[in-house]
């Protein structure tokens, strides 16, 4: 694996916590110090996880990131599209998470898609990203994420600063 370009780490360093996330969901997962072990705090967290991260999160990769990649190469326009379809899918089933007897099978789905999008955007994604785009444009990327992002600390890491 390439060595992450400075624009693109406070997004890596965001997967690190939405795989945390992905695991704490799925079926069977272990139980992690200072986050919920029922269901319903799980969706309850997973809920609160989309609002406060999630989706800056996935605003950053689609106003700082993906305009700088679109046009460039088909095979790249594909993957954007498929991964702002994810993130539609996962905006829409954390939001629409209720207390329900299908719950567990809920929260497992949630979680193994979070996994496969977060590791084809790790993967596919920002390896691309790190060939195609030119000092410039990762310059202008990083001074985005200067400039939205004084470091704050992820509410996951602040919950559970012993597992990462």
């Amino acid at each position: 694996i390439m060595k992450r370009h400075p624009a693109l780490i406070p997004l890596s360093q965001d997967h690190h916590h939405g795989l945390l996330l992905a695991q704490l969901l799925k079926r069977n997962a272990p139980e992690y110090l200072g986050l919920p072990k029922d269901l319903p705090g799980k969706m309850n967290f997973a809920k609160e996880i989309f609002h406060k991260e999630l989706e800056h999160h996935f605003r950053d990769e689609e106003e700082f990131v993906f305009p700088y990649l679109k046009g460039k190469d088909v095979e790249l326009d594909n993957l954007i599209a498929e991964i702002l379809n994810e993130h539609i899918i996962l905006k829409e089933k954390i939001l629409s998470l209720d207390d329900n007897p299908k719950l567990i099978d809920q929260l497992d789905e949630i979680g193994k898609i979070l996994n496969e999008h977060i590791r084809k955007e790790e993967r596919v994604l920002f390896e691309k990203a790190q060939t195609i785009l030119n000092d410039e444009e990762l310059k202008m990327i990083e001074n985005k994420f200067d400039e939205s992002r004084p470091q704050t600390k992820s509410c996951i890491i602040k919950a559970n600063n012993k597992q990462l």
